[in-house]
């Protein structure tokens, strides 16, 4: 992500009032408008603040265009416990498998990169084209909470899914060390 991808960022992000990707983003979470200097300025100081560092977000671009980003974030770093998360922010990209090919480059780049013996990710039970991703991918669900997401006036469960180092790579691992 560079300077010069702000702009189209901030309108896939807040663009429209009511966009359709939110109500697969954890939508039970507000959604707020944001202006384009105050986004800028805090993506600005992320960038400046990353650089040269293991980057936490990357754009997904298609034939030049972008279209999503991929991110990670730190459940726990002291234990390495790290989550990863994606949007595809217009809905002519859903279910054509962009969303899983673009984990999959993700996660095997953390994998590459950081010292890791799990990703994780949590998403929501009415978010069943996620579901289905992470299960392409290997991941596990490893827990559900269950009714613990309002959207709508119904009741949703949380789901946390995972996937082991030696079952992305296809290891047999007889002891685990951290670096």
């Amino acid at each position: 992500m560079t300077e010069e991808d702000l702009q189209t960022l901030h309108q896939l992000i807040y663009g429209e009032k009511e966009p359709e990707w939110k109500k697969w983003d954890a939508p039970y979470f507000p959604y707020t408008q944001v202006k384009y200097e105050d986004f800028a300025k805090r993506e600005l100081k992320r960038l400046t603040d990353e650089e040269g560092t293991q980057e936490s977000r990357l754009l997904i671009e298609l034939n030049g265009e972008i279209v999503g980003i991929v991110s990670y974030y730190w459940e726990h770093e002291p234990s390495k416990w790290l989550e990863v998360g994606i949007v595809i922010y217009n809905p002519q990209y859903w279910s054509g498998g962009y969303g899983t090919d673009a984990l999959r480059v993700w996660i095997t780049h953390l994998f590459n990169k950081l010292p890791l013996a799990r990703v994780g990710l949590t998403t929501w039970s009415g978010n069943t084209r996620m579901m289905r991703a992470a299960e392409k991918l290997g991941m596990q669900v490893e827990g559900r909470m269950r009714k613990c997401r309002i959207y709508q006036g119904e009741y949703y469960d949380s789901i946390r899914m995972g996937v082991l180092r030696e079952e992305w790579f296809g290891e047999q691992v007889v002891g685990t060390s951290i670096s």
